[in-house]
């Protein structure tokens, strides 16, 4: 049997971050302001600070990542890649099955290769606190912790269903120091607006931004940190693909298909767009997000300019989106509740350059099960989607006798989703279609802009 663990030594630790808008065919759609015109940078300085506004417009292929940042990353990179030779064997498929483990951060997931980023370029401009939002608890925590590595104070959104549903995340922000409320909250002028309107409203990331955004914006001493979505945290998160690459030329081996969970995007860039590069260069190769049928932004959604957040604070970003008022239902895998994706993610899917696929919620558990009971570690739910599309091509490469190289990312594990996990095992997790009509009437809310 050849290797399972496929691993690279601290001094693999990428030095640079990739920027996949060097090699995409066409410049990215610039942000808006509320009269349709294209912003600055300068717009966005009340929120970030400098060294991410400049990330986040750059063109450059490769940008520096700090000595105090890769010094962090020490703590749980590079992250092992592993072939999951026992899948296969139960899947009896010809296919070669490998995973990148983001489980070995601290928080649990992949977000923290952005979270210590941020954490340290807003300590630099001499910021001493953040606020952000979070759905799931990944974001949330990691940010958290890496406010506790650089001195800064974190205040964390957590979207309500997820705060009600997932009390050990909080526990995690609490241990790194950080406060979290529940949101919508009345802590804000946003959330006191939705707590008005729906009282029992069981919160969205769009109305978590809304309120984070709302008290970075008013406070000199406190920026905004966001988990996914913006270009700079996508470039952060490449570490993830530029590591599997190197991964990948020790073995000889190279994959055909790729698969992440995508939200907002931040997974789906981070293991994919270094990959992309080669694409770009004339390499077969696909490159697969995969959401949640009850919110299926890409699969569903429109393709136009549209706010960040639920109230409107936010640039206007050009997306696919179900709407910024959409209200998503409560599935358990709270990190893909989003109404929006990545303008890089969304400008790539327009142009036929990445695939998307949706998924029914029970079907990614029992991915993860299947998977849990293979290879021994539990997926989250957001993890359990890649999983669920990976399998599912596994099975037709079975059927087709074709040995293709798949490989996904295994995005965190799920030791603090167990909860829905029970739901599974005693048939409670119902799957959701989300209805046209209610895409629809989201969509005609959609501001007259581009």
């Amino acid at each position: 049997m050849s290797q399972t663990k496929i691993l690279l030594d601290e001094t693999d630790i990428p030095d640079h971050w990739y920027n996949v808008v060097a090699d995409m065919p066409n410049p990215p759609q610039p942000p808006l302001g509320p009269d349709g015109q294209p912003i600055g940078p300068e717009a966005l300085a009340a929120i970030f600070p400098m060294a991410l506004i400049e990330q986040e417009v750059s063109a450059e292929r490769w940008i520096p990542i700090p000595e105090p940042v890769r010094e962090a990353y020490r703590l749980w990179r590079p992250s092992p890649l592993f072939r999951a030779h026992r899948l296969e064997q139960a899947l009896g498929t010809p296919a070669r099955i490998y995973y990148k483990y983001e489980g070995v951060s601290p928080a649990g997931s992949h977000k923290p290769n952005t979270a210590v980023a941020q954490a340290y370029y807003n300590r630099e401009a001499g910021i001493r606190r953040l606020a952000t939002e979070t759905g799931a608890g990944q974001w949330g925590s990691s940010l958290a912790l890496a406010g506790q590595m650089f001195g800064l104070e974190v205040r964390v959104y957590m979207v309500k269903v997820s705060y009600q549903q997932k009390p050990f995340r909080r526990s995690m922000m609490h241990t790194w120091g950080a406060e979290v409320l529940a949101s919508p909250s009345d802590r804000t002028q946003a959330g006191r607006q939705i707590l008005a309107e729906h009282p029992e409203s069981p919160g969205s990331l769009g109305i978590a931004i809304s309120e984070a955004v709302e008290e970075a914006a008013s406070r000199e001493d406190t920026n905004y940190a966001l988990g996914s979505v913006l270009n700079h945290v996508l470039l952060h998160q490449t570490v993830i693909g530029l590591e599997a690459k190197k991964q990948f030329e020790k073995i000889d081996d190279y994959p055909d298909v790729i698969f992440a969970p995508c939200g907002g995007g931040s997974n789906f860039g981070g293991v994919a767009f270094p990959f992309f590069a080669d694409k770009a260069a004339g390499r077969e190769l696909r490159l697969v997000a995969v959401e949640p049928s009850s919110c299926p932004t890409l699969t569903r959604g429109h393709y136009a300019y549209d706010f960040g957040d639920s109230i409107g604070l936010t640039p206007l970003l050009k997306m696919y989106t179900l709407g910024h008022d959409f209200m998503p239902p409560g599935i358990h895998a709270g990190g893909l509740r989003y109404h929006g994706d990545s303008a890089l993610v969304s400008q790539l899917y327009h142009e036929g350059l990445v695939e998307a696929v949706a998924v029914p919620q029970i079907a990614t558990f029992e991915a993860g099960v299947q998977f849990a009971r293979c290879e021994g570690i539990i997926p989250a739910p957001e993890s359990n989607h890649a999983i669920r599309a990976c399998i599912d091509e596994a099975l037709r490469c079975k059927e087709s006798g074709e040995a293709k190289t798949l490989f996904f990312n295994l995005s965190g594990h799920g030791h603090f989703d167990m909860a829905a996990y029970d739901k599974y095992f005693n048939g409670e997790l119902e799957d959701f279609e989300y209805p046209e009509e209610a895409i629809e009437d989201a969509l005609r809310h959609l501001p007259k802009v581009g």
